[in-house]
């Protein structure tokens, strides 16, 4: 089972399932942290009016100690903050246990038009900068929530939070905007900013297929009026094979007429608008990230699926336009998408990191990061960047982000090689057949959704099909550092007029590199290709995201984008190797390799076998940090 964009909700951390399950048993410490919570806190349900009279469903838990004030910590959610009722209690309060433990006043809303919230809701509703009056947007929508809960809920010491994964990571960046004079630290994690460039359903341009559909079929359903529980089941595939679900869809806006029937209407939208423009550019929350007055901790997960690109872009906007007094850091984790916010954190998929890294996180840097902030407490000792180094295995801590003094190294694609300097001698171009009827799985097992762990995967299956170029680096007899974003540029040419290009970085182990032990799935490690970054991008928009253009078959053209950050070390005996395909099923949906005004919409006649040629000097441009 996968998990699809997973979400906050204040009793824990829920996630949107793909199939039904059985709801899980509490565990003895579940048991005893809710017993906790009903036995020091309160619990108040509200109806804060917004500006415009919208009444948004608010649930407050404020400590039954009232001998000291607390700050309020604040969460904004489109997936349920139930139970609702107030004498029913959850079995969390998120964050975690540790803030109940410290004493917080909770406060937790469901956004407008979700849930028990009245209003209209609009996916990343686009920001007003230029609003007046009533007009609103979801800014002004938590800073009127700040100011209700700061005139009507007691006991409070004048100082708000805001917190929040994934979508509650989109509303915490809007928070963070134009902020409540109140509002003095913010923390978002894993954010979505950005639904066509980078985040969740769009990858350069590329429909991240499952996900989106995963997500919608249940998520996009219209919710008419306030309401306390989903009416609707999760999505039944009918099948757990996701390669021959999404082949045998064909062109993803049939999903309509077959399965969603005209219930899901942002499906639709996003069917409707292939390219980058007004419709998604108006959904970019980047663009508003300036200015900002509270101090910002965002944090990530090298390995999120999901919201990678959110968090590091949010940190990175900060930073540009402006770092607030009380400082702007970065935390990444070798986390899934909120694998900080459960569990240990010490290892992913086929991975061991020897640290537990959530359990590190929980303790000791969100806790003390709000109780400096909110309550004046202990020291604020984060430094710019507190990033763990994968390979290596150990938190670093970096005075800017990406790391000064990192020097660029250009590894060239040649002859099969990974080449510091291009060799005359291996500068023919490499082909390969790419077959939108057999495209290359990006996994090498059987499921139904995007995995959380595929981008820590073994390539090896990659690497032995005849559609994948791979070109590996000789055996290092040191380490190397890999830190910061990773640029590529490709000069390719096509039979076709159209295409996509995926690019993998990849760390090679020895042949002898020891199996995990314990080992219960029997993984084999010696040789294993691990994913440390893979990216795809649709070639069409190699001139700009709004400027789809055909190419020319047979003429050489250039591809340059920049795959996300990383902080890896390639270890001695390990080798570096590089893969370019182009197609990553069913991961991103298929390229017809036909130039159509709108691939969403492709005819079947469209789909064709076409022959793609990487040229020299074509280059992955990584930044090598020192020790």
């Amino acid at each position: 089972m996968r998990w699809c964009l997973s979400f906050v909700l204040f009793a824990g951390f829920a996630f949107a399932q793909t199939r039904p399950s059985a709801p899980p048993s509490l565990s003895p410490a579940d048991v005893e942290v809710k017993n906790l919570i009903k036995e020091n806190y309160t619990k108040t349900e509200y109806r804060i009016p917004m500006r415009d009279g919208t009444k948004l469903f608010t649930t407050v838990y404020t400590p039954k100690d009232d001998s000291k004030t607390y700050p309020i910590l604040l969460q904004r959610t489109p997936y349920s903050i139930g139970p609702y009722g107030v004498d029913k209690y959850p079995e969390r309060l998120r964050p975690g246990k540790e803030f109940v433990k410290a004493g917080y006043i909770f406060a937790y809303q469901d956004v407008r038009g979700r849930w028990m919230s009245e209003g209209e809701f609009v996916n990343m509703r686009p920001h007003n900068p230029k609003k007046t009056g009533k007009e609103f947007d979801e800014s002004s929508d938590t800073y009127d929530t700040v100011e209700w809960l700061l005139k009507n809920v007691p006991n409070h010491n004048g100082k708000v939070g805001q917190t929040g994964i994934s979508y509650p990571g989109f509303y915490t960046v809007c928070g963070m905007i134009n902020a409540h004079p109140a509002m003095t630290a913010v923390s978002p994690q894993a954010p979505v900013t950005d639904w066509f460039v980078g985040d969740d359903f769009h990858h350069n341009g590329c429909l991240f297929l499952p996900h989106c559909f995963n997500f919608m079929a249940n998520f996009g359903k219209p919710r008419p009026e306030p309401i306390a529980k989903s009416p609707y089941l999760p999505f039944d595939h009918g099948t757990p094979d996701g390669y021959q679900f999404f082949l045998d869809l064909g062109a993803a806006a049939n999903a309509d007429k077959k399965f969603y029937k005209g219930e899901v209407a942002f499906w639709n939208e996003v069917m409707a608008h292939p390219n980058y423009d007004d419709f998604w550019k108006a959904k970019n929350i980047r663009q508003h990230i300036q200015g900002i007055r509270p101090a910002v901790m965002t944090v990530g997960g090298w390995f999120d699926a999901e919201n990678l690109f959110g968090a590091i872009e949010t940190f990175k906007a900060v930073e540009r336009t402006g770092v607030p007094k009380g400082g702007n850091t970065l935390v990444m984790g070798p986390w899934d998408h909120g694998g900080w916010s459960r569990g240990p954190g010490d290892e992913l998929g086929d991975l061991r990191f020897h640290a537990k890294t959530g359990e590190y996180f929980k303790e000791k840097v969100e806790l003390p990061f709000f109780e400096y902030h909110l309550k004046g407490i202990g020291e604020s000792k984060l430094p710019k960047a507190l990033v763990f180094e994968t390979g290596r295995n150990q938190w670093r801590k970096f005075d800017t982000w990406p790391p000064k003094g990192s020097e660029f190294v250009e590894l060239f694609l040649a002859g099969g090689k990974l080449l510091p300097t291009l060799d005359s001698k291996a500068t023919a171009p490499m082909e390969f057949i790419s077959d939108p009827a057999k495209p290359v799985p990006h996994r090498n097992d059987i499921q139904i959704s995007m995995t959380g762990d595929y981008m820590t995967t073994d390539q090896r299956h990659c690497a032995r099909r005849p559609d994948v170029l791979v070109y590996l680096g000789e055996v290092l007899a040191e380490d190397l550092t890999v830190a910061g974003p990773i640029e590529v540029e490709l000069h390719v040419s096509t039979t076709g007029t159209d295409a996509d290009w995926v690019v993998k970085l990849i760390d090679v182990y020895p042949a002898d590199f020891p199996d995990p032990d314990p080992n219960p799935k029997g993984v084999k490690m010696g040789g294993y290709q691990q994913l440390v970054r893979g990216e795809p991008f649709r070639g069409r928009y190699r001139n700009g995201f709004d400027k789809p253009e055909a190419f020319k078959p047979g003429e050489v053209a250039v591809v340059k984008f920049t795959m996300p950050d990383v902080l890896h070390t390639f270890r001695p005996g390990h080798r570096v190797m590089v893969q370019v395909q182009s197609t990553w099923f069913p991961l991103i949906d298929r390229n017809p390799q036909t130039f159509v005004p709108n691939i969403n919409t492709a005819k079947e006649a469209d789909y064709q076998k076409q022959t793609h040629k990487v040229h020299s000097p074509s280059k992955v441009t990584v930044r090598v940090a020192g020790r």
